[in-house]
C-alpha cells in the first residue's frame, strides 16, 4: 500500500518522510482544503525529501471554477514545480454544471508532463463521478484523490469500491479525506484500493515567552501560539503495523 500524506508545509513534509510516508501532497492553508505552497517550499522541500513530492496547483480557496487569470496562474504554478524538480502536481478544473473542464484540464496535463498528474477533490464536486472519471482517464490523467462524494472517504467507499472496479486499471484511485489510523483496514479490504491518502496532525505549541493574548492573526479565538504539524509518530506506526 502506497501511503501519500498531505502536508502543510515543507517542514510537515520532512516529518511525513522520516514517518515513513511514500509521497506527499504539498500544500499550504489546508483549512480552505489546500492551496498552492511557494516556491520557497517546494525548493526547500526537493532539498530535503527521497519520496515523491507532489505539489497541489490551486490558486484559491472555494470552488473549482476558474477565471482566466486564475487559469493563468495555475499554469505558471504547474512550471514553476517543474522548474523545482517536483515528481507530480494535483489540480482539478470543473465547468458550472458540474462536469470536467476537459479542454483547460488538457492544457494542465500537457503542460505538466513528465511530472505525475492527480486531479483532487474537485472530483468529488462533479455531477456525475463516473463520467468525470471517464473524462479524465482520456486526458491521462494518471490518479483521482476522492472521498467518493461523501464528507470522508470511509463514508463513501460504496462509490469508491465502485470506481475502482469500473476503472479496471486505468487510472488510480485514492480515497482521501477521514483516512485515520482506526479505519484504514476497513477501507483498503473494501474498496480494493493501492493507494492511500492520509492527514496525520498533531498541534506544535509556540516557542514564544511572551505572549500577546488581545490581537489575533486570523479568526477571533484562534490561538496563535501553536501550529500543526504532521505528525512523524503516527505515520511510523501505521507504517509499523500496516496489515492491509
Amino acid at each position: 500500500m502506497i501511503l501519500e500524506a498531505c502536508v502543510n508545509s515543507a517542514i510537515s513534509a520532512i516529518e511525513a518522510q522520516a514517518g515513513g510516508a511514500d509521497r506527499v501532497e504539498l500544500c499550504e492553508n489546508l483549512h480552505d482544503g489546500g492551496t498552492t505552497p511557494s516556491a520557497g517550499s517546494i525548493l526547500f522541500a526537493r532539498k530535503h525529501l527521497h519520496i515523491g513530492l507532489y505539489v497541489m496547483i490551486r490558486p484559491r480557496g472555494g470552488d473549482f471554477l476558474y477565471t482566466d487569470d486564475e487559469f493563468e496562474i495555475m499554469k505558471t504554478d504547474i512550471g514553476i514545480a517543474s522548474e523545482m524538480g517536483a515528481d507530480g502536481v494535483v489540480f482539478g478544473i470543473l465547468l458550472p454544471d458540474g462536469t470536467i473542464d476537459k479542454e483547460r484540464m488538457k492544457v494542465l496535463v500537457d503542460l505538466a508532463r513528465p511530472m505525475g498528474v492527480t486531479c483532487h477533490r474537485a472530483f468529488d464536486m462533479t455531477a456525475d463521478p463516473f463520467r468525470a472519471m471517464e473524462d479524465l482517464i482520456s486526458l491521462g490523467v494518471d490518479r483521482i484523490l476522492t472521498s467518493g462524494q461523501q464528507p470522508t472517504a470511509p463514508q463513501g467507499e460504496t462509490l469508491i469500491r465502485e470506481l475502482v472496479l469500473r476503472s479496471a486499471g486505468r487510472i488510480i484511485i485514492m480515497p482521501g479525506s477521514g483516512v485515520k489510523e482506526h479505519n484504514i483496514p476497513r477501507l483498503a479490504e473494501t474498496t480494493g484500493v493501492t493507494e492511500l491518502h492520509i492527514h496525520l496532525e498533531k498541534q506544535e505549541a509556540s516557542r514564544m515567552q511572551f505572549r500577546q493574548s488581545s490581537v489575533y492573526m486570523g479568526k477571533p479565538g484562534q490561538s496563535e501560539f501553536e501550529h500543526t504539524l504532521t505528525d512523524r509518530s503516527k505515520i511510523r506506526k501505521l507504517r509499523d503495523q500496516q496489515t492491509f
